[in-house]
């Protein structure tokens, strides 16, 4: 992870040095003293590339003199409009254009300590790499930067903010690092376990087995992983933040659960070999959830949060789940698989009735790489949100435009739900192509028994193709900063 340091504003000798300048502003503090330092080199520079601190605008100055090597200026817009997404996406900017740097210093004329650590996070968020399957990469293929040094005037605050953003930051690394894993790397057991080391951080990690779950009665997750050699898990983390290691607190916990399929073919109901690959990361939502409780544990959140991720590999084979099985969920509900690529819902029905149950949770959400239908409504810029819960929907959507981790709510409506009974058990698994994401939604639903919940469809926003202001192309580990964020502001004591 690229290392972040605070100091105090000075120009420095070497390296490269950025300038973060707003709309109209006129050259001040270090600004102005490089610029007489370089013979007026920046601002003609200025003049020339137009640059007038317009938000997003980047000029880039080659050897501009005074020791440098170059200088990037990024226009921050507005003063009055500067928030903490534009200032993480500044910190992503300079991470996209300088990465070949040995050294990096960043500079502003008023640079708070709380925004200096939001520029760090930006560019730590978009200094992410996997590659660790790389045996041959060119040295010059790799960035050199190591180092970014923000320039403040309130260092303590600045180092405060981002002892708590350095734990987000490692939950998303560790998100990242899970998606992007091989499925002949990553399977069940293998997920469990990097879970159980989290114990580190202080969480406490139960891993059930087959066996453990089959006593349950977790007859709809089981029915998922029968086709494979990989035994599921499902693994519960606990962080009990607010009430101690003791948890004798009355405060309902916060709950969220993922769907971890660590490779999906589809089952008997097999996908098209065409982009199969990609199914690795169909457990993205678990990996979410793994992350998020890593980070509310690395910055010591003061609330009693439990994460809870079912673990299944969906495979075709002899023993496989076929079309027309009916199985009987932890609920005692019963469901007759229509088709077994619609098996997300089927972990998640009995991982999220457990978890109502043994935690009467003050609320529940959920995430899962759900249904390609989401993608044809939402694209990749939203994630789909469905809620029983006007508040928490309202908190959701909140926390998602202070984040850039946006969702749009979608309905439910009695209306689809009926598109999912079944003529021989209590529903059937999928209620056809209309509204595929929403049938889908009313079907965990019925697994909610009342609580306050959400379910986040995160299957068009967890893998990325093109690299974005913070977040480079692959693993984007989204719902880790979104969620932290709803945390942070409504249920932190």
């Amino acid at each position: 992870m690229l290392d972040i340091a605070f100091a105090k504003p000075a120009l420095p000798k070497s390296g490269a040095l950025v300038l973060l300048i707003h709309e109209g502003e006129k050259p001040s503090g270090l600004w102005a003293q490089l610029d007489e330092a370089t013979g007026g080199a920046i601002a003609r520079s200025f003049e020339v590339a137009e640059f007038k601190g317009a938000k997003g605008k980047t000029c880039a100055i080659l050897a501009p003199g005074a020791g440098l090597t170059r200088v990037l200026a990024i226009g921050l817009g507005k003063p009055a409009e500067v928030t903490q997404k534009i200032l993480e996406e500044a910190g992503g900017t300079i991470l996209a254009n300088l990465a070949r740097e040995t050294a990096v210093a960043v500079a502003n004329s008023a640079l708070t300590g709380q925004q200096a650590a939001e520029v760090a996070l930006g560019a730590v968020l978009r200094s992410y790499r996997f590659d660790r399957y790389r045996t041959k990469e060119k040295p010059e293929d790799k960035p050199k930067l190591s180092k970014l040094t923000v320039l403040t005037g309130e260092i303590p605050k600045a180092k405060a903010a981002w002892e708590k953003l350095d734990a987000v930051a490692k939950g998303v690394f560790l998100t990242r690092d899970l998606v992007s894993e091989p499925p002949n790397v990553l399977d069940p057991p293998e997920m469990a376990e990097r879970c159980r080391k989290l114990s580190e951080l202080g969480l406490k990690v139960d891993i059930l087995g087959p066996k453990e779950m089959g006593k349950l009665g977790f007859g709809a997750l089981l029915g998922v992983s029968q086709g494979s050699v990989k035994e599921p898990r499902m693994v519960v983390m606990h962080w009990n933040g607010a009430s101690g290691s003791g948890r004798k607190s009355k405060e309902k916990p916060v709950v969220f659960v993922g769907k971890g399929v660590t490779f999906d073919t589809g089952g008997i109901s097999i996908k098209p070999a065409g982009g199969m690959e990609d199914m690795k990361w169909d457990m993205a939502g678990a990996g979410t959830v793994i992350g998020l409780m890593a980070a509310l544990a690395g910055r010591k959140a003061k609330v009693d949060a439990v994460g809870l991720v079912g673990l299944v590999e969906n495979m075709p084979s002899g023993s496989a789940q076929r079309p027309g099985d009916v199985v009987t969920s932890y609920s005692g509900q019963t469901i007759e698989v229509i088709n077994t690529d619609a098996e997300g819902r089927l972990v998640l029905a009995d991982v999220i009735w457990y978890a109502q149950q043994k935690y009467d949770p003050k609320f529940m959400v959920d995430l899962a790489t759900l249904t390609g239908a989401i993608i044809i409504g939402l694209g990749h810029e939203y994630a789909g949100l469905f809620s029983n819960d006007d508040t928490l929907s309202q908190k959701l959507t909140a926390a998602g435009q202070t984040t850039g981790e946006r969702v749009w709510r979608m309905p439910l409506d009695d209306a689809y739900d009926k598109q999912i009974r079944s003529e021989i058990a209590d529903m059937k698994n999928v209620g056809g192509r209309p509204g595929g994401s929403i049938t889908a939604a009313q079907f965990i639903q019925r697994f909610v028994n009342g609580k306050p919940w959400a379910h986040l469809d995160i299957a068009g926003m967890a893998w990325s193709a093109k690299d974005a202001a913070v977040t480079p192309k692959g693993a984007t580990a989204f719902g880790v900063r979104l969620l932290d964020r709803l945390v942070a502001d409504n249920y932190e004591d």
